[in-house]
């Protein structure tokens, strides 16, 4: 089948999935996902769509759950993992398909990321999962469970290893989807985390869970993508944010961005999966609001990063 318009990734925040703060109901995930394929489905007609997502809330929800049942029925984040990209990518599957004609073929790809077993961020934990606490409810569910947990803005959360991914596995069936004019939804959660055993060639689950972003910088970078578009609840990159001197950036290099620093839990892998994708392939990553996915593509909104910009241009 003959390739339409651009090859496009889109990665979507966990606004598109869930609201900071509302249940997580099936319901209300529905809600958002179907909020979020209304941006899509035009994309999908016009190009060639890669859909990956996260699953931060999902995962820790699902771990919570198995502990407060019984010590033999938790299970490791990789299989959590599994679990909360195919109950998501189901859901955006369904979504998106409601919207786009029936001949227009879609599917949900679960997707293995290679991490690095010496990856520093198994010392330092740091990628957020499951529900928001206050500070005290927090640190007594951490001395339960024997968690980690961190602040996350005005709340706190529990915090897991986020190693880097490496490379991702199913690129051949991704690259065969895409040929055929598959909308393909895949790397759900950053991909199932897993490395090779040392001194073999025995794939195994890692208990981590990998940043979506990233994740989907390797994948674009992987699949020759156009465009790699990391899609936020925000119109692009800001300095100086929530204060009277705030300045939203509207083009930048990417060696300007990666001298600086970003908060770690939010903005930071964005930018960083943003500058990375940029700096290997020479192309364009783009960070800004969902609801604006058109202006993102056609360069009209968000905040543009390519090696082609001369330093920092603010809107």
């Amino acid at each position: 089948m003959a390739r339409t318009g651009k090859r496009v990734v889109v990665a979507l925040g966990g606004n598109a999935l869930l609201r900071r703060g509302e249940p997580m109901t099936v319901a209300n995930q529905r809600r958002s996902i179907a909020a979020a394929c209304a941006a899509l489905a035009p994309v999908a007609l016009e190009h060639s769509l890669v859909v990956s997502h996260g699953n931060g809330p999902q995962v820790g929800l699902l771990a919570l759950q198995a502990n407060a049942y019984d010590a033999e029925s938790a299970s490791p984040f990789d299989v959590l993992g599994a679990q909360t990209e195919g109950m998501i990518g189901y859901l955006i599957e369904q979504e998106l398909g409601n919207l786009l004609p029936f001949e227009k073929p879609l599917a949900v790809m679960l997707t293995m990321c290679e991490v690095d077993p010496q990856d520093p961020a198994f010392a330092d934990p740091s990628k957020f999962v499951g529900p928001v606490y206050d500070e005290a409810e927090a640190r007594g569910l951490a001395r339960k469970h024997g968690w980690i947990v961190k602040p996350d803005g005005q709340h706190w959360r529990r915090v897991v290893p986020s190693p880097l991914p490496l490379r991702v596995f199913e690129l051949r069936p991704v690259r065969w989807l895409l040929e055929q004019g598959c909308v393909v939804i895949c790397a759900g959660g950053g991909g199932i985390p897993t490395m090779y055993k040392p001194g073999t060639r025995t794939l195994i689950g890692v208990e981590a869970v990998i940043d979506k972003d990233r994740a989907s910088a390797v994948l674009a970078r992987e699949l020759a993508a156009d465009v790699l578009v990391i899609a936020t609840d925000v119109d692009g990159l800001y300095f100086d944010w929530g204060t009277p001197r705030e300045r939203a950036v509207a083009t930048a290099h990417p060696d300007h961005l990666s001298r600086l620093d970003f908060a770690g839990g939010s903005m930071g892998p964005k930018v960083s999966a943003a500058v990375e994708f940029a700096e290997l392939t020479g192309k364009e990553a783009v960070i800004g609001a969902l609801t604006d996915l058109t202006g993102l593509l056609d360069g009209t909104s968000g905040t543009r990063i390519s090696p082609a910009f001369d330093g920092l241009v603010f809107r």
